[in-house]
């Protein structure tokens, strides 16, 4: 987890350095990319305001990939208790990313 972190660290000091040395964000005022299709496209074009975007959804993915790793690490082990549990806790995390993403 600690190395996902420091890579999101990274990437949003990346973006920041980037609107320090342009003094833009790469889009006009008002303009913000929230679909991760549109994060994606705006680190292609090297737009530090979807640098930072893509810095934070990492940050925000980090532990979501945690749980999935304890899954399989869970099934490998055969403990089906807490296989179950953390695949409930991966569903409610998934379902809370759906309804902020949609709300």
């Amino acid at each position: 987890m600690q190395i996902g972190v420091l890579i999101a660290a990274f990437v949003i000091v990346v973006g920041i350095l980037d609107l320090l040395i342009t003094g833009s964000t790469g889009y006009p005022i008002g303009v913000h990319p929230h679909a991760p299709g549109t994060i994606l496209q705006g680190v292609m074009q090297f737009k530090s305001y979807a640098i930072m975007m893509l810095g934070i959804f990492l940050l925000i993915l980090t532990p979501v990939l945690r749980v999935v790793v304890s899954i399989y690490a869970f099934i490998k082990e055969r403990d089906r208790l807490y296989t179950w549990i953390t695949t409930i806790v991966l569903i409610i995390l998934i379902i809370a990313m759906v309804i902020g993403y949609l709300g």
